[in-house]
């Protein structure tokens, strides 16, 4: 480890692959340096998909301890940042499944009750939304877990096909299609809500 704030700053400008390849021989410092480099982006990435901040410091904490171990396994020393995004991905759909099998469908209930409460309180409204809701819930659960996971994370996460992506290790065409399954299933289980 390094001890002085001078050559840890040195080595805030050394390039991903030379960090990286020091690392991987073992060089705690500069391991160190793509941590502080990374930990920012890894951290944002791991709180959007698991909706927590004590989450994503738990899952960057694992992302480190194992990116440490299988430095060695890194082909090409220059992608090191989208190296870890990969394992930050895999790490946070771990720690979201060991919650609940990825999708907690009360959560799912709370984001669309949310979305859709009546503002005021007609017992006949509130009736229809829970009925919609119901609906809704039903209607993701029957989906393929696939296809729910890219729909939950494109629709109430907000994410873009490149980020569904990488955190589930697919491509952003299988991304793509998995989408337009789970929407034209939920198109025709909804129908009776349009």
């Amino acid at each position: 480890m390094t001890g002085s704030p001078a050559a840890q700053h040195q080595l805030d400008l050394v390039p991903d692959a030379l960090l990286a390849g020091r690392a991987a021989d073992g060089d705690t410092a500069a391991f160190e340096a793509l941590a502080r480099r990374h930990g920012p982006l890894m951290r944002a990435t791991a709180r959007r998909l698991t909706g927590s901040l004590t989450d994503a410091d738990d899952v960057v904490q694992e992302t480190l301890v194992q990116a440490w171990k299988q430095l060695d396994s890194l082909r090409d020393p220059a992608a090191v940042k989208g190296w870890l995004l990969r394992i930050v991905g895999s790490r946070s759909i771990d720690h979201l499944r060991k919650r609940r099998n990825h999708v907690d469908l009360d959560d799912v209930e709370n984001a669309v009750d949310a979305g859709s409460r009546p503002r005021n309180k007609d017992p006949e409204n509130n009736a229809v939304n829970s009925s919609r809701i119901e609906a809704l819930k039903t209607a993701l659960a029957k989906l393929p877990e696939e296809q729910r996971r890219c729909w939950v994370l494109k629709e109430f996460n907000d994410q873009s096909y490149e980020e569904i992506a990488l955190t589930l290790n697919i491509s952003p065409a299988s991304v793509r299609g998995r989408l337009a399954r789970a929407r034209i299933t939920l198109a025709r289980t909804m129908e009776e809500w349009r």
